[in-house]
């Protein structure tokens, strides 16, 4: 048996031990209960004889006795009836004695806990004695319920915690995996800026090399931005609308034609703190979901706005919208529309923007049948 068969099987024996723990408390609860509530049975029968005795009385009776008995009781509650009446009460409201109403609901679920004692004191002449389930008796019945609680609540916190650390070891191995990818890149793409250079030496055509070129330095920025996965980016100073259109154009020209693409943005340079190879990740993300959206066909615009305070990042497309109800959800790592996809696009970019650069990101409006906007919001710097 290896390790991983070893753990398993010690789990199993502790969530069965765990089961057979709270079967047994339960059981005890339970036989507590009874013994109790048979003790109060014999107390209200001891209470029934001792007013039968009383109603009975001669000059040889020990009063003093019999009332002690029926007077001493300061727990149960109680009502004694005769004749359909109410003739005594104990441990309840007071009102039971003036109010028909309220008397009867407290026989009825006085009944429902315990059976009635009859005291017939005559032939022929009888009282009914109502008791019900001491305050005791009442925290004991529902103590199985808060135990159980309990334990739900335990088992939802160790569910919890077990999930937490499967996702954090989970996040680890991605992490790990995107290194190592990074690193295996690195290799071909080292051989590929030779043979460039080798392109350059023959005179090979100059717009073959030079988009040959741009995809290199893509490969080199996909290569960064894969090893900085599980760790905190550094952030530069850095002209987040040239940052953005060179994100923009470079997509612009690999991919459908049949898109008609907008960018629009202030002419002067806004410098935010941003990481370049995360930040063209997010547009690129952003761009192609768009795309995915409209299915290769339709108008996409990129749009960059500034306030005293915020630079907004407006992408919107023409596709087929989003509902309301899901607009939270499309953030979340696997859900995705598509036959094929991880879903991971929009949960990487909520990551990169508001976790590494302190930004926002959502939904700002669609509409179905007719497009979305997506809006990606950073905080400016502070002037001095």
């Amino acid at each position: 048996m290896d390790f991983s068969e070893k753990r398993n099987l010690t789990r199993w024996i502790i969530i069965a031990a765990s089961f057979v723990i709270v079967v047994l408390i339960l059981w005890n609860t339970y036989i507590f209960f009874q013994i109790f509530k048979n003790e109060e049975r014999s107390k209200m029968e001891l209470w029934a004889s001792a007013q039968k005795s009383l109603l009975n009385a001669d000059e040889t009776t020990d009063i003093d006795f019999l009332w002690n008995i029926t007077s001493n009781n300061r727990n149960i509650p109680i009502i004694l009836t005769e004749n359909d009446s109410v003739i005594n009460s104990a441990n309840i409201d007071e009102i039971v004695m003036t109010d028909q109403q309220v008397a009867k609901n407290y026989i009825e679920r006085f009944k429902k806990e315990n059976e009635p004692i009859v005291i017939e004191y005559v032939p022929g002449s009888y009282q009914y004695l109502y008791y019900g389930n001491s305050s005791l008796l009442n925290r004991l019945k529902y103590y199985p319920i808060a135990l159980v609680l309990i334990i739900v609540l335990f088992g939802f916190v160790v569910y919890n915690f077990y999930r937490s650390t499967k996702i954090a070891t989970e996040n680890k191995l991605w992490a790990g995996m995107a290194k190592e990818t990074a690193h295996q890149i690195g290799t071909p793409l080292s051989s590929l800026i030779g043979w460039l250079e080798i392109m350059k030496a023959d005179d090979v055509d100059e717009t073959t090399v030079t988009e040959i070129e741009k995809d290199i330095v893509r490969l080199q920025t996909i290569t960064d931005r894969f090893s900085k996965i599980g760790s905190e980016p550094v952030l530069e100073e850095r002209d987040i609308v040239a940052e953005t259109r060179e994100t923009f154009e470079y997509l612009i020209a690999r991919l459908s034609k049949q898109i008609t693409f907008d960018f629009k943005a202030p002419n002067q340079e806004i410098i935010i703190p941003i990481n370049p190879a995360l930040h063209s990740w997010t547009i690129e993300n952003m761009v192609k979901n768009a795309i995915d959206a409209m299915k290769g066909r339709g108008r996409l615009s990129v749009r960059i706005e500034q306030d005293a305070k915020l630079v907004k990042i407006l992408v919107k497309d023409s596709g087929k919208g989003i509902p309301k109800s899901r607009y939270k959800q499309i953030f979340e790592p696997g859900f995705t529309t598509k036959k094929r996809g991880w879903g991971l696009g929009l949960s990487l970019t909520k990551r990169i923007v508001e976790e590494y650069h302190k930004g926002k990101i959502k939904v700002l409006h669609s509409e179905l049948g007719k497009g979305t906007t997506m809006q990606i919001c950073f905080r400016k710097k502070a002037e001095a």
